[in-house]
């Protein structure tokens, strides 16, 4: 996350800048902040300006003027602007409004004010000369504001409508401003520099202060804006990016921090325009069509129309929030308003980052529409806009969206992008212009208006107006285009012409393509006879002049045409200068088309030329120049210092320029003639700044590609290194060229009229008018008058000027229109000219190219017959030698061989046979697949259409016949819909299934959980061993407890069911609401759907999605009947299959006992049943080519007999085809029954014989047989009865499946035209309950989390109770520093908080900390630094330590305490937003639900209106009355007649019920009254009995215990383990007593024995003292007697023995002060420690004098003394 910062002042509520700083604060800063705000303080110390508001700049001093030349006579309004025909319309935000008419916008160095009503332009000037970068508009309208370009370029703020410049606003940017926009109060602006810089800044403009200055990125910005929402917020938007900035207060005063906009996984774009949405969300357009919708920095979704497909068809803006819609423009030219409330809500799904919606409201401004900005009328309740179209347009529009609602209005047309060519009028003021937006325009610069425009199919790319010498009238153009098509057209007046519909109109007079390219330049000869095209590909084109241009050829050049010149009149020559882009320059004559006639092709390969290759020389000029400047540097450095001249000759030759050639060469600009051969050129690139003088070299010869031409002679252009001279053009006397820069800038040279050459170009007028980055000026030329200059640029403005002041002019021109010409006569008569719409037709050399290959290919197909007639001759002549060979006798006759010329023309024959062969079978292989893939095809929809083919079962015995259904196979959509349907039941199942295995393992895992606790396991040696009988007690006890413990554990589960069971106090019996439920449902009346008030139940709901499943559900049923029906159908033919077999086989057998018994004997054989084709359909689905062929023979008949065949044709050809197949198959079933029969004869008229007995068997297997056949057909007879019988059942049933079919096609369409207003209102419902869902969620988990934390914190206050308890009973009773210890325990210390692992914090943070310091009053009296908790003398330091263990716990206790109060502070507030919240949600849900019943209850209706067919019989229309049957049954209510009894027996069971159900509630009602008594006196009984239980553990243990853990308490081995552990230590510990007692006497002894030893020691001291104070006393005497200078001598000495003294004396005090320590340690302890630690004394030192003798004796007493005391102690 980027992070931008500037630091400023800080800043009061009065908004003065605050001066005083805190010292402790700046001291901890980095030395470079310290340095800024040491800075900032200076700057802020210094005294505020304060602008009046009433002062204005006078615009006179501010605008910027002409540059003329130092000295010069010229005029300064020498030009005056006079109207300005163009719009910039690709500039971003290039359209804004003041008040409602007046349209402001930004054309080159101009801001125009355009009054839409009267058409009046006001200018004003740009203030660098420089350009303008960007503009804006005051929300009050009053003001707008002008961001300058150029170096250091300022802001100026106009009032509007005077138009004076009130502020200025300077240090903002560099090089420009790209974007300006006020904040929605006005107060403050909001700039952002354009490169290099890209500064954002924020200014107080009243009183031309700067606020706020950051940079905002390293990349181009497009737009800043203050939120309207907060004015604190800020965002700016770019290439590639999107930030949002806040203005922050901080120590250091307000900074501006930004964020940067993250793109995750959405690709990058540029982003021209976003919107911000009241509650902070921000959207914006993409450059693919979407909308991102950013939450924070982040992308919360990206919004798309339904289906995935873009919001618009190329860049899209939002602009506006207008009446619950966001309006977003596009680059398609639409407009479109989506619902604000589905954007805010939106969220993108895990699966897909798309977020789909449909646009409520939609107008489509027009074709060739590209919507780039747009601005609201200030009109208050307004709807109309204004629109800026980047295709060159501005557009008045009414977004209110009604039917009433007028079409969009152009307001504006221009030309969109760069000017590609303009010319003027040689008879009148008229200007026409071309562009790439393919129109071609006529302007009246007089009337500045637009004349006429017109649009083609290609953009333009030059034109040049005829002369009058070509089309008198002077109302020729010829257009060059970018496909290589050059079109003439004529202008005309419309006047006194039948449909006039305009001033005048442009007619195509003719149009062809000379060119592959765009044709960059077309020109007149002189006298107008020869056209002149040049195109980029290279090539100059020559037409003749006339009624219809014819071509004569054309020439090739080295380089892309970028213009033609041809030579005046005043040359003897007639030539054309073709000027090339990379520098070539070729001059050609004039062709004479009646000697140039090419054949073959255009090409002039035979006009001679001259050509000219520049080569660059500027680094020579410069050199030159530099060389020339040299002498007079060389003389001043001779006056100065002559020895050293020769050194400074050879630095000079060092420092020469170096010769630079450019590579690639530098491009041609423009150039003329300037005599015959000679020429001026003007170069771009490296070499711009001069006018070089060319002319062609004698030496034509040479490669031209390699060789190179120098100027022979140039003019220096001042100020005009960087910017080249783009075009020349000059008045009609020549006395003024007049330049068009590079820098889009008109310069003017006036010139000497008596000299052909530019010797007298010295002195130049200079105007900016064009944008200086992008408007280079191309196009410049003068009126036919002289009067005006038109100019045209690439930043796609055209303005016009007049070339002499305003008022003479007017004088000069009575005129205020120009003339347009007239039509000629025979116009009307005239056949309208064919236009070249194709771009990729052909040009004219190619067509000639095209002619010439076919006339080619004519001659060799010419040749190639003549050729084959040949051979045949020679083939014929061949046949008749073959013949007469033939007719010879055969030894006379030639051989095949002999007749061969040669072996291996055979092979050479078979060869290419084979490979003839090889390439046919090749060529038909793609038919041959094609041919297979088309009978499948044919198959596959005649077979495959059908789920089965129709077989229809005939009856042997019976003419009955059952037929399967026609199942149409089911197409992909269809399967796929029903698997689809399938597969939602499938997931609803498993959800549910899921649902309840989820809730069925959470509930085992919750009792598993509550099951299995885990307890500590405590593991103790087992090297303790019990008793028996302590074993046997520990058992015993146990086995109580067990049985304690379950019959506790089964009284607690007995108590939670029972209050789980236990009703809420608001609660009501299940089987009641369920009652009541169904008796809303199914009791009472009818519920009737007809019935006004009837409200839908919502899982009775009907949507077209459900009645399509529903429609789909009743289909498959159907199929599955008739798939059912059909496969018992061919199940029944598959019986009738097995039956014939089985008859045959039965048929085989009795014709061969038949065979066996004698004639008279035999019987008839029955006649077997035959299959017919329909019922075998399905397996003969294959043609066999018998079949084919006999249709063959058909078809040629049916040809030869009639004429050729139609569709009903073929189709009764096929039935005649398959009429045959069937006798054929009766036929083939037959035979085997005429053979059976053949040559029988009739037993009728035999007389009997007597048979024997074989015979008799015979007969009898016979007569068996023949009865067993019969049987078996009336079996299928029966069989084929029964399902006949089921078919019409099913076909009864099918028919009112579709009847009920018909029904719901009927309501599906109805639900169609419901479903769209129905499904946003299911949409906004479910986003409401969807909403109200999240919010309770929340709520839920919000105050489950905040009964956790009460819990946590009753469990905190419980410990705390428990440390507390703790402190008391460490302190016990009577302790005499309870006083100060309950202090120290209940003193607040402040306590360091720990750093969590990479936190960081910033500086200013860290100061705000210290800041908090001097605040807090948290300390307790005690603390300080002066007090130090110490164990007081007297108190154990154990107790102390753990009273500040206690403390330390305490004081984490109140802080988790109080974390946990304030996180249960934050939660009480989340729950309080939320239920706040949840209130609007809920009232929203309702509020929808009603709209969605109300919606509901009207398509009820409508279905209501559907007539559904019912069937019925007679005796199934009853009436309750006795009155005749009416004639209209339309009101009558269709149900069963079960019903109808059920509802007449239900009434009579409600009577019994009601009286039934006023009896339970009068029992239940003194059962609850009962119930209340009986509890309120149970309470009381268990409040006395808890009291009385209370008393009793008083009684007997003294405080209040739990019973049930006495009774769950068993014997623990543990505590008998440690009773036995107990009493063997203590044995143990007695022994070692008595040990212990024997040692310490025995030190004893040893302390007896050290304390005489010490008391001798003691007496020794005592008396060296006494010989000390005896020596002092003679040393007094002595000193007496002493003399001075003896006193002298020695007192050094004394002191140095003083100091010794001294030290023995100190040593001495530790000695006895040792001795006393241990004699009291011994005292304590015993002797035994003082053998092994006594050390001993060391020895006293000699005494050298008495004085020093004198001294011990005095200490010695003193020392014993103290020593005695302690002793006695």
């Amino acid at each position: 996350m980027g992070r931008d910062r500037t630091i400023w002042p800080k800043q009061d509520p009065a908004g003065k800048t605050r001066r005083r700083w805190d010292r402790r604060k700046v001291d901890r800063l980095p030395e470079d902040q310290v340095c800024l705000i040491r800075k900032m303080i200076v700057i802020t110390a210094a005294e505020e300006k304060h602008l009046s508001s009433d002062m204005y700049y006078k615009y006179e001093q501010l605008y910027s003027r002409p540059f003329i030349t130092p000295g010069s006579d010229i005029p300064e309004n020498l030009l005056n602007l006079s109207h300005s025909f163009g719009y910039d319309c690709r500039r971003r935000a290039n359209l804004q409004l003041l008040g409602d008419r007046t349209v402001l916008f930004i054309a080159g160095q101009l801001v125009i004010l355009f009054d839409v009503s009267t058409k009046y332009q006001r200018y004003i000037r740009s203030c660098s000369g420089s350009g303008i970068g960007s503009i804006g508009v005051h929300p009050s309208q009053e003001y707008f504001i002008v961001g300058e370009k150029g170096n250091k370029p300022i802001l100026i703020v106009y009032e509007y409508p005077s138009l004076k410049a009130y502020r200025i606003l300077k240090d903002g940017a560099q090089r420009g401003f790209s974007s300006v926009n006020f904040n929605s109060d006005g107060s403050l602006l909001a700039s952002l520099g354009c490169i290099p810089d890209y500064m954002l800044t924020v200014w107080n403009w009243r009183q031309e202060e700067v606020l706020l200055r950051c940079k905002a990125i390293s990349q181009e910005v497009y737009k800043v804006s203050f939120s309207p929402y907060n004015p604190e917020l800020l965002i700016s938007s770019g290439s590639g990016h999107i930030k949002f900035w806040k203005m922050a207060s901080t120590f250091t005063g307000l900074k501006l921090e930004g964020l940067i906009g993250h793109f995750g996984k959405t690709a990058a774009t540029d982003i021209e325009d976003y919107i911000e949405l009241p509650d902070g969300k921000v959207v914006s357009g993409t450059n693919w069509g979407n909308l991102l919708l950013w939450n924070g920095n982040s992308i919360k979704a990206e919004l798309c129309s339904k289906g995935g497909q873009c919001c618009h068809a190329g860049v899209v803006q939002p602009f506006a929030l207008e009446d619950g819609q966001l309006m977003t423009i596009g680059s398609d030219g639409v407009i479109r308003g989506w619902d604000f409330e589905t954007i805010d809500n939106a969220e993108s799904s895990s699966e897909n980052s798309k977020f789909e919606m449909e646009p409520m409201n939609e107008m489509v401004v027009g074709r060739h529409v590209c919507l780039s900005s747009i601005v609201k009328s200030s009109q208050p309740d307004s709807t109309v806009w204004f629109a800026q179209d980047s295709n060159g347009a501005i557009w008045k529009l009414d977004l209110s969206f009604t039917y009433a609602t007028p079409d969009p209005e152009c307001l504006l047309s221009f030309h969109a992008g760069p000017i590609q060519g303009l010319d003027v009028s040689k008879k009148s003021h008229l200007m026409a212009t071309t562009a790439l937006d393919r129109s071609v325009r006529v302007f009246d610069f007089l009337a500045k208006t637009e004349l006429i425009s017109t649009r083609f199919n290609q953009g333009g790319t030059s034109l040049h107006w005829a002369p009058l010498s070509v089309n008198h009238s002077g109302g020729l153009l010829v257009t060059g285009f970018e496909d290589g098509v050059v079109r003439l057209l004529e202008l005309f007046d419309t006047k006194g012409m039948h449909n006039n519909q305009a001033d005048a109109h442009i007619r195509l007079k003719q149009a062809f393509k000379p060119h592959n390219g765009p044709v960059t330049s077309v020109a007149f000869e002189g006298n107008g006879k020869i056209l002149a095209t040049g195109s980029s590909d290279c090539t100059v084109f020559f037409f003749t002049v006339g009624e219809k241009y014819e071509p004569i050829g054309f020439v090739r050049v080295p380089g892309p045409v970028k213009m033609l010149e041809w030579s005046p009149l005043s040359h003897h020559e007639n030539r054309l200068l073709i000027l090339c882009q990379n520098g070539h320059i070729v001059e050609v004559p004039c062709p004479e088309h009646t000697t140039l006639k090419p054949k073959k092709s255009y090409e002039l390969l035979e006009l001679p030329r001259r050509s000219f290759s520049f080569k660059s020389i500027k680094s020579q000029i410069k050199r030159e120049e530099d060389i020339a400047r040299r002498p007079v540097f060389q003389v001043k450095q001779q006056k100065e210092q002559e020895e050293h001249q020769v050194i400074q000759e050879e630095k000079l030759e060092e420092d020469l320029p170096p010769i630079f050639i450019s590579n690639p060469h530098s491009p041609l600009h423009c150039g003329f003639y300037s005599q015959p051969g000679h020429f001026w050129l003007s170069m771009g690139g490296v070499d711009s700044g001069f006018l070089y003088h060319c002319k062609f070299s004698e030496n034509q010869d040479e490669d031209q590609k390699k060789h190179q031409d120098e100027p022979f002679d140039y003019l220096t252009v001042l100020n005009a290194d960087d910017d080249p001279i783009c075009s020349v053009t000059f008045n009609s006397n020549r006395q003024l060229m007049l330049c068009g820069m590079h820098s889009g800038s008109i310069r003017v040279y006036p010139l000497d009229p008596n000299t052909q050459t530019l010797t007298s170009m010295g002195e130049y007028w200079e105007l900016s008018i064009h944008d200086s980055s992008y408007g280079h000026l191309w196009h410049i030329c003068c009126s036919f008058d002289d009067q005006f200059v038109l100019t045209a640029g690439d930043d796609g403005n055209i303005f016009s000027f007049e070339l002499l002041p305003h008022d003479e002019l007017e004088k000069d021109l009575e005129k205020k229109r120009a003339m347009v010409p007239s039509p000629s006569v025979s116009l009307e008569n005239e056949a309208l000219a064919q236009d070249i719409d194709d771009p990729a037709a052909d040009s004219i050399e190619m067509v000639k190219q095209k002619l010439e290959k076919d006339h080619q290919s004519r001659e060799a197909e010419k040749k190639k017959s003549e050729k084959r007639g040949r051979l045949a001759a020679i083939r014929s002549s061949f046949k008749k030698l073959l013949e007469e060979n033939l007719d010879l006798p055969e030894h006379s006759r030639l051989t095949i061989a002999e007749l061969q010329l040669d072996d291996c023309f055979q092979e050479q024959f078979e060869k290419e046979k084979s490979q003839k062969i090889k390439e046919v079978q090749e060529q038909m292989s793609w038919k041959e697949q094609h041919s297979h893939i088309a009978l499948k095809k044919l198959q596959d929809w005649f077979k495959g259409s059908l789920e089965t083919n129709i077989v229809s079962v005939l009856g042997i015995g019976t003419h009955h016949r059952v037929s399967t259904y026609h199942i149409p196979a089911l197409s992909s959509a269809e399967v796929q819909q029903q698997s689809s349907y399938r597969e939602a039941n499938s997931n609803e199942t498993a959800q549910v299934e899921r649902r309840k295995s989820r809730d069925h393992t959470v509930k085992n895992s919750s009792e598993t959980d509550e099951e299995y606790m885990p307890h500590s396991l405590v593991i103790r040696s087992s090297g303790i061993k019990l008793a028996d009988r302590q074993i046997e007690r520990l058992r015993k006890a146990a086995e109580k407890a067990e049985q304690a413990r379950a019959k506790i554990d089964k009284r607690k589960q007995e108590w939670d069911q029972f209050y789980t069971e236990k009703p809420m106090k608001n609660c009501e019996d299940p089987r009641d609401v369920q009652a009541i439920c169904e008796a809303k449902e199914n009791i009472g009346d009818l519920k009737l759907k007809t019935d006004k008030n009837f409200t839908v139940p919502k899982h009775l709901r009907m949507s077209a999605d459900r009645k399509k499943a529903e429609i789909t559900d009743l289909e498959g049923n159907i199929r599955q009947k008739q798939i059912e029906m059909n496969t018992e159908i061919v199940a029944l033919r598959d019986s009738k299959l097995l039956l014939l077999s089985k008859l045959r086989a039965e048929a085989k057998q009795f014709q061969r006992f038949q065979s066996l018994l004698p004639s008279h004997l035999q019987h008839h054989q029955p006649r077997l049943p035959t299959i017919h084709p329909q019922e075998i359909k399905d397996k003969m689905a294959q043609c066999t080519p018998t079949i084919l062929e006999r249709y063959r023979v058909l078809r040629e008949q049916r040809f030869r007999c009639t004429e050729p065949e139609d569709q009903e044709g073929g189709i009764s050809l096929l039935k005649q085809l398959e009429n045959e197949m069937e006798e054929m198959e009766g036929v083939g079933d037959m035979s085997e029954l005429s053979e059976a029969t053949e040559g029988k004869e009739d037993p009728k008229g035999k007389e009997p014989v007597q048979l024997s007995k074989e015979e008799n068997n015979f007969m009898y297997t016979q007569d068996s047989l023949l009865e067993k056949m019969e049987k078996m057909v009336h079996q299928f007879d029966k069989e084929h009865l029964m399902c006949l019988q089921k078919v019409q059942m099913l076909d009864c049933r099918l028919k009112l499946g579709k009847l009920r079919q018909l029904t719901l096609y009927q309501e599906l369409i109805l639900l169609k035209e419901v479903d769209k207003s129905e499904n946003s209102l299911q949409e906004r419902l479910d986003t409401h309950v969807k909403e109200e869902n999240n919010l309770m969620s929340k709520l839920e988990e919000c105050k489950e989390e905040l009964e956790l934390k009460y819990k946590d914190i009753t469990k905190i206050q419980q410990k705390e109770k428990a440390v507390t308890k703790a402190f008391q009973a460490s302190l016990g009773d009577d302790n005499k520093f309870e006083e100060y210890l309950t202090k120290v325990f209940k003193r607040k210390v402040k306590r360091a908080k720990e750093e969590k692992p990479g936190e960081e914090e910033e500086d200013e943070d860290d100061f705000d900390n210290y800041e908090n310091w001097d605040d807090d009053d948290d300390w307790d009296p005690m603390d300080g630094e002066a007090f130090v908790e110490e164990c007081p003398s007297g108190c154990e330091p154990k107790l102390f330590a753990h009273i500040l263990q206690l403390r330390e716990r305490r004081l984490d206790l109140e802080e988790r305490q109080t974390e946990e109060k304030k996180s249960a502070d934050v939660l009480e507030k989340e729950r309080d937003s939320l239920v706040k919240k949840l209130k609007p949600v809920k009232i929203g849900r309702r509020s929808a639900e009603d709209e969605l019943d109300r919606v509901n209850r009207e398509k009820q209706q409508m279905m209501n209106q559907l007539d559904v067919v019912v069937p019925l019989r007679v005796h199934q229309i009853g009436f309750d009355i006795a009155v005749q049957t009416p004639p209209d049954l339309g009101s009558a209510l269709l149900l069963k007649k079960t019903e109808l009894q059920r509802l007449q027996e239900r009434v009579k069971q409600l009577e019994v019920e009601k009286k039934q159900q006023t009896e339970i509630y009068t029992q239940a009602r003194q059962q609850h009254i009962r119930l209340i008594q009986e509890r309120k006196d149970m309470n009381t009984e268990i409040q006395l009995l808890q009291k009385r239980c209370n008393q009793l553990m008083m009684r007997r243990f003294g405080r209040e215990v739990d019973l049930e853990i006495l009774q769950t308490l068993s014997g623990n081995r543990t505590v008998e383990e440690l009773k036995q552990e107990k009493l063997l230590q203590e044995a143990a510990y007695s022994k070692e007593i008595k040990q212990w007692d024997v040692k310490v006497e025995k030190a004893r002894e040893a302390l007896m024995e050290v304390i005489r030893s010490n008391t001798e020691r003691l007496l020794c001291l005592n008396t060296l003292f006494e010989q000390k104070q005896e020596l002092e006393h003679k040393l007094d005497a002595r000193q007496k007697k002493i003399g001075k200078q003896l006193q002298d001598s020695t007192r050094q000495t004394d002191k140095k023995e003083i100091l010794s003294l001294q030290e023995l004396v100190r040593k001495q005090a530790q000695q006895v002060e040792n001795l006393s320590r241990e004699i009291s340690l011994l005292s304590h302890k015993g002797a035994c420690t003082l053998q092994t630690s006594q050390a001993k004394l060391p020895p006293l030192a000699p005494l050298n004098n008495r004085t020093v003798q004198k001294h011990i004796r005095k200490t010695g007493t003193l020392f014993l003394n103290s020593n005695d005391r302690k002793a006695d102690k």
